[in-house]
Parts: C-alpha cells; structure tokens; sequence
C-alpha cells in the first residue's frame, strides 16, 4: 500500500510511539487521525502535524466511542486504510505479594481492558470501515498494526497483568489476519522492547539500567520513530501479514 494519501487512525497517537508513528505518516504524505484520552496534547500534536491531523478524544475501551471516533474519522478524511494500536498501560504486581496479599483483580481487569479489549475494539471497528474501501491493484482494502511487547515471550516478575495481554495481542495477530483476509485486510504486530517512551520513563533509573544492559546492540533505549519506520514498512510492504516482529536490540528480558 502507497502511504501518500492514505488514512491512519492510530490509538495512543498524542505521544510516545503513537505520535511518533503519525509523524512518519504524514512525512510520507498519509493522513492520520489521533484517538487518545488526553484531550490537552491530543490537539496540540494534531495542530504541529498540520493539516493532514486531526484529534478525536476516544476511549478504546468503550464502543460507542470508539465508533463515535471513527464516524468522526469518516467524516473529515472520507476513508480509514491503516489502524494502528499504541494505546496501553503498564503494571508492576505480583501475583502474591507482600504479607501474602494476593494480585488486584481490579488492577489485572483494567489492564486487560485497555490492552487486549481495548485493542480488539478499535481493530475490528476499524477494519469494519476499511471493508468498504476500493480495493487497490493488490486488491488490498487496509491494515491493522497492533502492538504487543517482548514481555509477551519474556515476561518479568511483576508482569503477570501485562504479560498476558501483551501475549493475547500476538495470539490474536493470525487469526484477526485468517478472518480479514478475504476482505484484503492484512493484519500484523510488533513487539518492542524497551522504548523511550513516557510509559518507560515513568520508571526509576534502578528499573531502567538493567534492562538497557539486557539489549544487545545497540545498547540503549529504541528510539520512537524507530517504531513508526517499521509500522510504514508494513504499510508498503503488502506480502507481510499475520507476523509479530520484534523490535528490541535483541533484548531477553531476565526474571528481574
């Protein structure tokens, strides 16, 4: 698929490696609408992308938010091509912790909500929108870019939570693909590793260093736009579908 002029829709797009994603889009000559909760940055970085962006606050969890965001998405750029999932939390709680106090079931509930549901919910709304797309040379109508994590394969103590979700993305990624294949809807996943992203700077230097010393090379954290250039090769790339790959300086991620 050709990028230029073409329309995105990326969850978690007002910052870390959503916004990064919509930046290599538009510098491609795409068109991205962000869905994010942060109704402040969300507009802001729509405003510095120019006028191929636009904001629309959006709850992946919820439905009718959901569908309300990609009416919204129909409206102003007249088609959705490319869905790209970067919308997620993090947890850190072990399954039985301190004085035998067993894992949140509330916290493990909000944490599969907004990164498996949250992440079906947008996919198949989206994909449903693609479906009514011409079909191109390849008869290809659109592409879903989910992400998971290298905590899908190798996940640490503490992330029993974020583990099963991130693992749940990548289970999902072939039959989401097997399902939209006949509609020319591809459908794939990456799995970074540790990004300089909010959500990883948010942790203390003590949980930072370690991991940066379990990357191979180059040792040091991914840089967001190294994730949006996968995420338009995927794009371009029509031949690449029901893969997870990896992003992540060939990190295995120890117990702890």
């Amino acid at each position: 698929m050709n990028i230029t002029d073409k329309v995105a829709v990326i969850t978690g797009g007002a910052s870390g490696l959503g916004q990064a994603t919509a930046e290599a889009i538009i510098a491609k000559g795409g068109k991205v609408m962000i869905f994010d909760r942060d109704d402040k940055r969300g507009p802001e970085v729509a405003d510095q992308l120019g006028d191929n962006a636009a904001f629309t606050q959006t709850d992946v969890t919820d439905e009718a938010s959901v569908k309300a965001a990609v009416d919204a998405t129909m409206a102003k750029f007249g088609a959705i091509h490319v869905c790209v999932n970067c919308a997620g939390v993090g947890s850190a709680m072990k399954v039985v912790g301190r004085e035998n106090k067993p894992h949140d079931l509330g916290v493990f509930n909000m944490v599969v909500q907004i990164n498996l549901v949250g992440t079906f919910n947008v996919a198949r709304l989206a994909a449903a929108a693609m479906a009514e797309n011409e079909p191109d040379e390849d008869n290809e109508r659109g592409l879903i870019v989910n992400t998971a994590s290298v905590a899908a394969f190798d996940g640490q103590v503490g992330q029993a939570a974020y583990a099963a979700t991130k693992g749940g993305v990548v289970g999902m990624t072939l039959p989401i693909a097997r399902d939209l294949a006949p509609l020319g809807i591809r459908c794939n996943t990456i799995a970074p590793g540790i990004f300089n992203t909010p959500l990883l700077n948010a942790a203390p230097d003590k949980v930072k260093q370690p991991l940066i010393e379990m990357t191979q090379f180059p040792k040091r954290l991914g840089h967001p736009k190294e994730y949006g250039q996968l995420v338009c090769h995927m794009i371009e790339n029509t031949f690449l579908n029901g893969e997870t790959i990896r992003i992540d300086g060939a990190i295995r991620m120890q117990p702890r």
